[in-house]
């Protein structure tokens, strides 16, 4: 049994053509989405962002079924035959590149995380700035852009700060010997929150007060009006907090503070 048409039957140009026309939408929905996505106020941007990771495979769908019906005769046992012999040779030849794929299409589903989303997966946080269907890129706070495949869902937990919202909370921690009025210094910080020009009014602002053997942790908790204004409004916080508890005559804790001891 003939799987294949005959080379004389074939329209390669039309192949060419399909072929040549998916790429050419891929990249310009790669380059158009983004820049679009940035004139346009945060709550449209992050909603359109997710849009070239969809085009894009749909289009390879699109492309990959054209070409494979203009390849072979198509009845149903040669696609039957022809889909099965694809499946097995992907998936011996390329398991992890096939895996991530999977992934990448349950990805679109679930949606853990999106372009526009401050993510970490394992070691690595950052935005994320494109969405592939093998791999996502993430841009870190020291502009570093890392890759990481769909398929660290199957076994790394992913934490999504803020889950397609145009902004994400931001914590900034002062240590604190213990001798000091706490009511005043959780009012002093708290007005340093509410106060900056980086703070979104519509979320509340908290401070949380925790007594450790070596003094008190203060946690100034609040939502900065766009996530990528992060670290500007983390560094906001710490610096006019700082001179806030300066002014109160409050000393800080000197000795380093141990990482299991600080953290909560």
């Amino acid at each position: 049994m003939d799987i294949f048409r005959d080379p004389s039957e074939i329209q390669w140009w039309e192949i060419g053509a399909a072929l040549a026309l998916g790429w050419l939408i891929v990249s310009a929905t790669q380059w158009l989405v983004p820049r679009v996505a940035r004139q346009l106020p945060n709550r449209f941007r992050l909603r359109l962002l997710p849009i070239a990771p969809i085009v894009r495979m749909i289009v390879l769908l699109v492309v990959v079924t054209f070409v494979v019906l203009a390849l072979i005769e198509p009845t149903a046992p040669n696609l039957i035959t022809a889909l099965s012999a694809v499946g097995v040779a992907l998936g011996f030849a390329f398991k992890d590149y096939v895996s991530s794929i999977i992934a990448g299409i349950v990805a679109l589903y679930e949606r853990p995380y999106q372009p526009g989303d401050w993510v970490k997966i394992g070691s690595d946080y950052g935005m994320i700035t494109s969405m592939g269907l093998r791999s996502i890129k993430i841009q870190t706070p020291d502009d570093n852009t890392v890759t990481i495949p769909h398929a660290k869902m199957w076994n790394e937990n992913i934490s999504n700060a803020n889950a397609g919202n145009r902004e994400h909370m931001t914590v900034a921690e002062f240590f604190l010997e213990p001798d000091h009025d706490a009511d005043l210094v959780r009012q002093t910080l708290w007005n340093v929150g509410i106060s900056s020009p980086y703070t979104q009014y519509e979320r509340a602002v908290v401070v949380i007060v925790l007594e450790k053997p070596w003094g008190t942790q203060y946690r100034l908790k609040a939502y900065p009006i766009d996530g990528r204004d992060e670290f500007l409004y983390l560094s906001d916080l710490t610096v006019r907090g700082k001179a806030a508890l300066k002014e109160l005559g409050v000393k800080q804790v000197a000795m380093p503070i141990p990482p299991s001891m600080g953290a909560e």
